[in-house]
């Protein structure tokens, strides 16, 4: 009986250790997205252009031979971008390359 309730003890801590580690990290990313608006402002505001990554010639020429996939694959190999990014980016390539 005594193994279940230190069992049962065990399942509630890590429980709540999820939860917490969710909330921080939740809170980090939001903290993460402020911090890239506030940035993108002032970088608007002194006119200043963010840079394009090195090698995005390797991504638009792959999106000109319609290999959309290898064009995402790439341009997170490049940027370290999540896939949802890379694709919207590449998307956005693909816009300025026809």
């Amino acid at each position: 009986m005594n193994t279940l309730y230190v069992l049962l003890a065990l399942i509630a801590a890590a429980g709540w250790i999820t939860s917490t580690v969710t909330l921080r990290m939740r809170a980090l990313q939001d903290r993460a997205d402020r911090l890239e608006r506030r940035l993108g402002l002032v970088l608007e505001h002194l006119g200043i252009e963010e840079p394009e990554p090195a090698g995005l010639d390797r991504v638009r020429a792959l999106m000109r031979e319609g290999r959309t996939v290898s064009a995402i694959k790439a341009y997170r190999e490049i940027t370290g971008a999540g896939l949802a990014e890379a694709k919207q980016a590449v998307e956005s390539l693909d816009l300025k390359v026809s």
